[in-house]
Order: C-alpha cells, then sequence, then structure tokens
C-alpha cells in the first residue's frame, strides 16, 4: 500500500486536475473497485452524479474526494495496485481500468481508477464534523500535519509498551508511516527496529519524529517511491525516491554511514532492512 508521499502526490494531483468540477457520469467496470461502497455500483454512481467535487483531502495514507454540497466524499483505497489516473477523454482505455468518472465540463478529461490487482476500490461515505470519512475517524493524524501532537505521542508511546517499528506502524497512534519509510527513519535515528518505546525519553521520541519527517519531506520532493509501474501520480509519472534509499531494498550492500552490509529479516509478513552496527539489537526484548 502506498505511504503518505505517494498518496500526497497524488492528492496534489487531483486538486489541480478535478477539484471543483461536476460529475456527469460514472462508469463501474468491475465490480471489486465498488465492493466497499455496499449498496453496489449502480448505487455509486447515481450518488455522485450532478454533484461537484471540492478539495481533495488526505490524513495519512488515506485520500479522499469530498463533495462540496454534502456532507460526504469517495473514499480511494489504491491497495497494493490502485492508481487514480487523469485522462484524456478519448485516451484508449488502460487494461485494468475499473471505474470512469467524466465530468460536466469542456476540460476533456476524465478520472480513470485502474487497478490490476484488484485490492482497491473507491467507495462513498459521510463525513464527520472534522470533514473525515466515518470509516476513517480512528486514524491519527500524520506527521506532516501542522496539528500533530508531538508530546501526545511521545506519551502514547510510552504507554503503548510494544516496539519501535510496530509503533510506526500503528495508523492510530502515527499514521502515513509504512514499512519503508519506517525503515529508514529508524536508519537515520540509529534505532533498531525492535526496540522498546517504554524507554524512549523525549529528545529521542523528538529526534526520531524529525527522521521520520525528514524522510517523509523528502520523498515527497521526489513524487515518491516506485519499485514498479504499479505506483504514478495522476498523470502515469513514477516517483524516484527509491535511488535514495539508505537501507530499505539494500541487504547485502554497504551502509552508507559505516560500510557494514545492510541485513534483512522476516518481520511481521514483511522485511526489516537495518545496520547491525548502526542498529544494535536491544539487550532488552520489548
Amino acid at each position: 500500500m502506498p505511504e503518505l508521499p505517494e498518496v500526497e502526490v497524488v492528492r496534489r494531483g487531483l486538486e489541480r486536475w478535478v477539484s471543483g468540477r461536476i460529475v456527469a457520469d460514472v462508469q463501474v467496470l468491475h465490480p471489486r473497485a465498488v465492493r466497499r461502497h455496499i449498496a453496489g455500483g449502480e448505487d455509486f454512481g447515481a450518488r455522485l452524479k450532478g454533484h461537484r467535487i471540492g478539495l481533495p483531502q488526505r490524513r495519512g495514507k488515506y485520500l479522499w474526494l469530498p463533495l462540496a454540497d454534502q456532507p460526504s466524499a469517495v473514499l480511494a483505497h489504491l491497495g497494493m495496485s490502485g492508481q487514480l489516473l487523469v485522462q484524456p477523454e478519448d485516451a484508449p482505455d488502460e487494461k485494468h481500468l475499473r471505474i470512469r468518472v467524466r465530468f460536466d465540463d469542456t476540460l476533456n478529461t476524465e478520472l480513470r481508477f485502474v487497478d490490476q490487482r484488484t485490492f482497491g476500490g473507491l467507495s462513498l461515505h459521510t463525513t464527520t464534523p472534522e470533514g473525515l470519512p466515518d470509516v476513517i475517524a480512528h486514524i491519527a493524524r500524520d506527521p506532516l500535519d501542522p496539528q500533530f501532537d508531538d508530546a501526545a505521542f511521545h506519551e502514547a508511546l510510552r504507554r503503548r509498551r510494544t516496539t519501535i517499528k510496530r509503533a510506526l506502524l500503528d495508523q492510530s497512534l502515527i499514521s502515513g508511516v509504512g514499512n519503508i519509510y519506517a525503515d529508514e527513519a529508524l536508519w537515520r535515528s540509529r534505532l533498531h527496529y525492535e526496540r522498546p518505546t517504554t524507554g524512549f525519553t523525549r529528545p529521542r521520541t523528538a529526534e526520531l519524529l524529525g527522521h521520520v519527517r525528514d524522510v517523509l519531506y523528502e520523498a515527497l520532493t521526489a513524487g515518491g517511491t516506485s519499485f514498479d509501474s504499479l505506483y504514478v501520480n495522476v498523470n502515469g509519472e513514477s516517483g524516484y525516491f527509491d535511488r535514495s534509499l539508505d537501507a530499505y531494498g539494500r541487504e547485502g550492500e554497504p551502509c552508507r554511514r559505516c560500510g557494514t552490509a545492510i541485513r534483512r529479516r522476516p518481520w511481521m509478513n514483511r522485511s526489516s532492512y537495518f545496520c547491525p552496527r548502526c542498529q544494535r539489537v536491544p539487550r532488552v526484548a520489548s
């Protein structure tokens, strides 16, 4: 699943090309693409038709298109291969096109949801007073959010009695960070992924948050991380932050700080990449 930088790149593209436009027609071409919209594809399209798209929003990894004239929003689940593309109306259909949204204007572009693996989809939800789709109201703010509370995060981190990478991936504690950027931030912080959170001091938490923000901003500037053609922005372009990764995906390559070979270890059905010299295994396991 794309992490914060990739989702924010898509959000910015949608803000430029979709915000303020009125939906003229919706075609659902595969039922799995609207499986989270319980009423089905026909209802999904009917409830969007004639409504104006507001300013696209994001919290962590979650992206949604609010409807400007009612308390509802289209939540986009990108999954492993979902793409939101803005294409000319006469462009050939993509092989894995799942949903088409046409607009009531003369810009001659449409919004397409393309998903090779059909793990993602679009769904319509009521929004909370804060403007979030109700199904993601429990998601914490992300570290790039101006209202993210560093002190509250530190206290919650110590209370959680877990290990630091698990905490970084807990979207109810801090959102937007996934496996790639957790490994990168931990490498920069010289922290092993199994370091217990109960021993974190305020300075240590502040240092970690600083590295989390730095790596997210750098990835965002680079357009995100693309290891294949499945993650692209709304114009179909890949990000290139994978060229700047210090830990993730570099098994056997020398650590850029000390020269020790980066290691990979299985972790929660994923992999963790770390430098065994710079990020020493904690003496006390959590």
